[in-house]
């Protein structure tokens, strides 16, 4: 018998604790020590639980914030590094990489071979290289191609555990109702596929969630998270790249891989980037992935109520993730109000309450736009007292929740919304409609 090797798993409160139940959690060759945060603010400080981490953990396993990675190496006299977590660039593997060797650890990766569970359906996949390609909209699109088929759809999102992890073991949302305690960030993935008619399963022990949905369902959509891999396996991989970012699908981590695995590549926003850029990120795609098909897919653009825009002050607020560590400057908002005839678009930098101008100086990328930022309470209603003071007419909201619902803004918000289009004939369709064929799913198929 080897000695136990001491690990230490570096995530976000996601990709960390799926490899953890299916690779550490019931091997006694290893003894995972404790866990560390980035990205998400609220995640370090607690502990993940004994009834998620099992027997060989009676108190379960600490989160410590990724700051303290060298202090838990040398105090723990930690073994092995795990990086989990992902949409970072390669350089910052690298950086956590030499910090875990520096305090005597190795590192490592793990890949899909040892990370990815079985569905008894079924599955199709939607990944990105980058958060903010357009993935969510592309994955309801799919889901409705399915159903016209006579399927029953379970759609699997990638977790976001901010709440009590025990209780978010295993989550299944139907309704507007079951979205009670959402942080606004859950409720930006999940609201619009319960208003497009999907149920969504969600949560930390992907292997019950697994179960769950196939239990109810003939097919799995797996709507990925950031630019991570799938966490089960897929017989019909998606990929997609973004036009408006070209040169990311080779610079982040893991998005890279993602694209090197995939069996169909679609070139996101095709309607919306400059030609060259569209050819550059398919031949891009190419390189990286001769046998991988690379079709081009658009997003179109709306605002609920154009007349409330046009010759007015606004506000824009936009979708969290894709303007914080997705890197975009801006999104369906300050695009939506551009086109839409909008006087001025207010910078809301000036009167920004302190922790979301702190997002300024950690993303200085971000343009004249405010990040939905609502992973707590308080966080939440700091977002609408800046919304309030602003000097504007109007909130135009690029965020994909109902952000009106949730928080008491005194202006009037307009949602901007982006929707998937085809470009192509048969395009990403006749992808689908192939791929079940194959399958004996296709309705003319089960006549």
């Amino acid at each position: 018998m080897g000695q136990t090797q001491r690990v230490l798993i570096a995530g976000a409160a996601g990709r960390d604790f799926h490899n953890f139940n299916v690779v550490y959690r019931d091997d006694s060759s290893y003894e995972v020590v404790a866990f560390t945060a980035a990205q998400i603010p609220g995640i370090a400080g607690r502990r993940y639980p004994p009834a998620l981490a099992g027997p060989r953990y009676p108190d379960g396993i600490p989160i410590v914030p990724e700051e303290e990675l060298e202090a838990v190496c040398r105090a723990r006299k930690v073994d092995l590094v795990v990086f989990a977590y992902s949409d970072v660039p390669h350089v910052h593997v690298m950086h956590v990489a030499a910090r875990a060797l520096a305090a005597g650890a190795d590192f490592a990766l793990l890949g899909p071979r040892r990370t990815m569970l079985r569905a008894a359906v079924p599955v199709v996949a939607v990944s990105a290289v980058r958060t903010g390609c357009g993935k969510s909209q592309t994955a309801r699109w799919i889901a409705r191609r399915l159903r016209e088929h006579g399927l029953r759809v379970a759609v699997l999102r990638h977790p976001m555990p901010y709440g009590d992890l025990a209780a978010e073991a295993l989550q299944r949302f139907a309704a507007p109702g079951d979205l009670v305690g959402c942080t606004l960030e859950e409720r930006e993935e999940y609201e619009p596929h319960l208003a497009a008619g999907n149920v969504v399963f969600a949560g930390v022990d992907t292997a019950r969630i697994v179960a769950a949905a196939q239990a109810e369902a003939d097919i799995i959509l797996w709507d990925g998270g950031n630019n991570d891999f799938p966490f089960l396996r897929p017989d019909l991989h998606l990929v997609l790249v973004d036009p408006l970012r070209p040169g990311d699908e080779s610079a982040y981590h893991p998005g890279e891989a993602v694209l090197r695995m995939a069996d169909v590549v679609l070139v996101a926003k095709s309607n919306a980037a400059p030609a060259e850029a569209v050819e550059r990120v398919a031949a891009a795609a190419r390189a990286a992935n001769p046998r991988a098909p690379v079709l081009r897919i658009a997003s179109t653009l709306r605002l609920d109520d154009p007349r409330a825009v046009r010759g007015k002050r606004v506000v824009v607020v936009e979708d969290g993730p894709s303007t914080t560590h997705g890197g975009l400057p801006y999104g369906a908002g300050y695009v939506a109000s551009r086109e839409g005839g909008a006087a001025e678009i207010v910078d809301p930098r000036p009167y920004a309450e302190p922790e979301l101008a702190a997002l300024y100086a950690a993303w200085p990328r971000l343009g004249p736009v405010l990040p939905a930022m609502g992973y707590s309470p308080a966080q939440l209603a700091a977002l609408a007292r800046t919304l309030d003071a602003v000097p504007a007419d109007v909130v135009v909201a690029g965020t994909p929740v109902d952000l009106a619902a949730l928080a008491h803004i005194a202006k009037p918000v307009v949602r901007a919304r982006y929707e998937f289009a085809e470009a192509e004939t048969p395009g990403l369709g006749g992808v689908i409609d192939d791929f079940l064929a194959q399958l004996g799913l296709r309705r003319a198929d089960r006549r």
